[in-house]
């Protein structure tokens, strides 16, 4: 547990001073673990040795009384509701949706980060934040409206721009923290438009943003891996 959130943390095993921390959420509907298998490709990729922590932390609504066995969420959602805005062409709805809910996953999730960094004796600058679709939206919350200073690093994948008028006033005090973002031109969950509009919100807002638009489905891609782990490596060198 880190905070009130299980997590799954993959760190050196010998007794070393860590030299930077990531916080990779899960999507909607996944298992807690879910991501945690991706820990050996970003590490195997990396282009130094310098030692850090990945933190996987799982949801904390069990789905299961919504039919999804062993999956979480960090909210609620409607997919069917989700499905029909998409299927109307209505997608400004997504940008303007204000989950009930993700206000409790923000505190549960910066504490988590703020009980790594002390027990790690690191600092903000040494942090990524990140997470795929459900997790890529908490993590804008977070960076946005969450954190006491803006993460060295986010990464975004597959997300969509949600509460809109919360974020668009905070995304200015991103403009030094590195983004990737990354989303495929065949996604049937958050249409590449409902990424996009990411995107363009964060350019707008003074940040610069590493745009992946890979061919593929509502997935991670193995260039995203790849940016990853790049990530990584710049979050555990001197700022």
């Amino acid at each position: 547990m880190l905070g009130q959130l299980n997590c799954i943390i993959v760190e050196p095993s010998e007794d070393t001073q860590i030299c930077g921390i990531a916080f990779i959420c899960h999507g909607f509907g996944a298992p807690g673990e879910d991501l945690a298998g991706l820990a050996s490709d970003l590490l195997q990729n990396r282009q130094t040795e310098t030692p850090i922590r990945i933190v996987f932390p799982a949801a904390p609504i069990d789905l299961e009384e919504s039919g999804i066995p062993g999956g979480r969420a960090w909210w609620h959602i409607s997919i069917q509701q989700l499905l029909e805005s998409m299927e109307e062409g209505r997608y400004e709805l997504i940008r303007e949706q204000v989950p009930e809910g993700i206000e409790s996953a923000r505190e549960l999730l910066v504490e988590t980060i703020q009980e790594g960094l002390q027990s790690s004796g690191l600092g903000y600058d040494q942090v990524l934040v990140g997470g795929f679709s459900q997790g890529a939206m908490l993590t804008m919350e977070v960076a946005c409206l969450g954190l006491k200073q803006p993460p060295r690093a986010i990464a975004l994948l597959s997300g969509a721009l949600i509460r809109e008028r919360q974020w668009k006033p905070q995304v200015n005090k991103l403009q030094h923290t590195k983004i990737f973002q990354s989303h495929g031109q065949w996604d049937q969950i958050l249409p590449l438009q409902t990424g996009k509009w990411l995107r363009d919100l964060l350019i707008d807002g003074g940040c610069q943003v590493d745009f992946l638009e890979f061919q593929g489905p509502h997935t991670i891609p193995w260039e995203s891996i790849q940016k990853l782990s790049e990530m990584l490596d710049f979050i555990a060198c001197p700022a």
